[in-house]
C-alpha cells in the first residue's frame, strides 16, 4: 500500500511595494512588505542593516508651494534593523522647496532576513495626518476651525464617515457668517444691487444656520455658482441631513460631498477677488501710462 501524501499548501504570494510608495501613500494602520527597507552600511568589516530614508513627494501647504514637493529627511540617527523583533522610531521630513513644512511618521520595521534588503514596516501615524493636499484658500475661508476641519479630514480618510460628517457640519455652522461676509465681499466688488447686498448682510445676522442659508439662496453672486448651482443650497441640502438614520457609508458620501463643495467655493471666492484685483491694477497702469503721455 502508498502512503498517502499530505498536500503542501501553497505559499502565499508577497507582494512587496518600494518604501517612498509606503510612506506618500499607504494610509496608517497597516503592515506592509517593502522591497527595499534596508541600506548596508559597514563598520569596520562588519555590514549591518540600517533604515533606508529616500526622498519623497508629498503635498505641501506653505504659500510659496502649495503643491506636490520634494521632501528630504532630517532625522539623523541610524535605525538599525534585525530579523528577531520590530524597532520602533520617528522619521522627520522637511520640503526642499519653502524649508518649512516638515512631515513626521511613527513607525515599526524589521528585515525579513539578515543581509538583505527586504522587511516589514507599519505605520502607526504620521503628522500631519494622512491624506490628500487641503487647499489653502479653504484653510483660509473656515479660518478658527482650521483644526475642526482636519479632524474631519482624518475621519474621511480613515472610512470613519459619521465621524467626518459631524466635524465638516460643525464647521460650516461655526462659520456661517465668515463664510457669508466672503459673499458680500465678493457682491461688493462685483457692484451687485443695493438689495441683494442687504439681504446677505441680514442673513449674518440670523442666527439660525438653516434660516440664514436659505435668506441668502437667491442673490449669491453667479460667478460663485458651481455648475449653475447655488453651493449654499448645496451646503444646506446636505447638512440638513440627518445622521442618526444613516449608515456609516451614506454619511461619508454626504461629509465628502460636503467638503468638495466647501473647497470649490473657497476657489471660487478667491479668484473673483483676484480678479477684479488684477483688472484695478490694470487700469491703473493704463490710466498713469496715459497721463504720463
Amino acid at each position: 500500500m502508498t502512503e498517502d501524501k499530505k498536500e503542501e499548501a501553497p505559499h502565499e504570494k508577497i507582494n512587496y511595494i518600494n518604501l517612498a510608495e509606503f510612506l506618500e501613500n499607504s494610509p496608517p494602520n497597516q503592515m506592509i512588505y517593502i522591497s527595499d527597507l534596508a541600506e548596508y552600511k559597514e563598520r569596520g568589516y562588519n555590514f549591518f542593516p540600517v533604515m533606508k530614508k529616500p526622498d519623497l513627494q508629498l503635498p505641501c501647504s506653505h504659500d510659496s508651494c502649495n503643491g506636490l514637493r520634494f521632501f528630504r529627511c532630517t532625522s539623523t540617527t541610524e535605525y538599525k534593523l534585525t530579523p528577531e523583533d520590530f524597532i520602533y522610531f520617528y522619521m522627520t521630513y522637511r520640503c526642499s522647496n519653502c524649508q518649512r513644512t516638515e512631515k513626521t511618521f511613527f513607525l515599526a520595521a524589521e528585515v525579513t532576513e539578515s543581509l538583505k534588503k527586504p522587511g516589514q514596516c507599519y505605520k502607526f501615524g504620521e503628522f500631519p495626518p494622512y491624506g490628500p493636499l487641503v487647499s489653502p484658500k479653504l484653510i483660509k475661508l473656515i479660518g478658527p476651525d482650521r483644526d475642526e476641519f482636519l479632524k474631519g479630514r482624518t475621519s474621511e480618510n480613515q472610512g470613519l464617515g459619521v465621524a467626518a460628517f459631524t466635524y465638516y457640519r460643525r464647521v460650516v455652522e461655526n462659520q456661517k457668517n465668515r463664510i457669508l461676509e466672503k459673499i458680500i465681499k465678493v457682491s461688493e466688488t462685483l457692484k451687485a444691487s443695493e438689495d441683494n447686498i442687504n439681504t446677505l448682510k441680514n442673513a449674518v445676522k440670523e442666527t439660525q444656520f438653516s434660516k440664514a442659508l436659505k435668506m441668502s439662496k437667491d442673490v449669491i453672486p453667479e460667478s460663485l455658482l458651481i455648475n449653475g448651482n447655488n453651493p449654499l443650497l448645496l451646503l444646506h441640502g446636505a447638512l440638513s441631513e440627518g445622521i442618526h438614520a444613516k449608515t456609516d457609508e451614506e454619511c461619508m458620501e454626504l461629509a465628502s460631498s460636503v467638503r468638495v463643495v466647501l473647497a470649490e467655493l473657497s476657489d471660487r471666492l478667491s479668484q473673483a477677488l483676484k480678479d477684479e484685483a488684477e483688472l484695478k491694477k490694470a487700469i491703473s497702469i493704463l490710466n498713469n501710462r496715459k497721463k504720463a503721455d
